[in-house]
């Protein structure tokens, strides 16, 4: 899966998936433009990049802000002269039951979850076309599938990034574009650390494999439908879920 002569885009890139993400899309040989919010985070993951001799530029940008995305893509695209791939991954939670769930709350993260992917699509999708070639991944998600108690307004934003895959890749299959999804189940990162220890437990006797998944394991599916290997997959969603959901 050479990745040499690409340039990808990372969102969420400062830690769990989109960190792992642009370091194995980077070990893949592709150029990396990581983007987030933590300047520190995000320098200290160029360094790590570029001392492993890839290449790497950080771009901070708080993805919910329409003129931050403008800025920050208009800058990647001048550094590196075009963008073949797009990891659309940034994402928060906001839980609550929705019968006390805030307004805030719902906006916040379908502008950051859900707004987000389709912003940084449009600014990148001139690049792709113009070389008849792309590819955008948008990380999802297993309770976007199925749904979670307290998570109306994540799993809402996660089931509207799976109906925005399937429309971009309709839109753009003609001209050598796909745009596919990737949908994690319980994976270690930052965001599951703060789930409680016996809902965690309960969640591993759902899931086949036996194990809670690594960013790792998310990373390596990015980096498959990133590459030439899956040119004749589009609008698909790709679970990464050791089971926990199937069919």
């Amino acid at each position: 899966m050479d990745l040499s002569s690409r340039v990808a885009l990372v969102t969420g890139a400062s830690q769990g998936i989109g960190r792992a993400c642009a370091l194995r899309l980077a070990k893949n040989g592709a150029t990396v433009a990581v983007a987030a919010r933590n300047q520190e985070k995000l320098n200290e993951l160029v360094q790590e990049i570029n001392a492993a001799g890839g290449k790497s530029a950080a771009f901070v940008v708080d993805v919910a802000d329409e003129e931050q995305v403008k800025s920050a893509i208009k800058s990647a695209l001048a550094q590196f002269g075009k963008i073949d791939i797009l990891v659309n991954n940034a994402g928060i939670t906001r839980d609550q039951l929705v019968m006390r769930m805030k307004r805030s709350d719902w906006d916040s993260v379908l502008n950051t979850n859900l707004t987000s992917a389709y912003l940084c699509t449009q600014q990148v999708i001139g690049s792709m076309l113009k070389q008849r070639w792309g590819r955008i991944i948008n990380i999802t998600s297993i309770f976007g599938q199925m749904g979670q108690a307290g998570q109306a307004n994540y799993a809402a934003s996660k089931a509207g990034l799976i109906g925005l895959t399937m429309a971009i890749a309709r839109e753009v299959g003609s001209r050598n574009i796909t745009c596919n999804a990737v949908a994690p189940g319980f994976i270690e990162t930052a965001m599951t650390a703060a789930l409680a220890e016996d809902f965690r437990k309960e969640a591993l006797k759902m899931i086949p494999l036996a194990r809670i998944g690594t960013p790792e394991d998310v990373a390596s599916a990015v980096a498959f439908l990133a590459s030439e290997e899956s040119s004749y997959i589009t609008g698909h969603v790709l679970n990464v879920n050791g089971g926990m959901l199937m069919g």
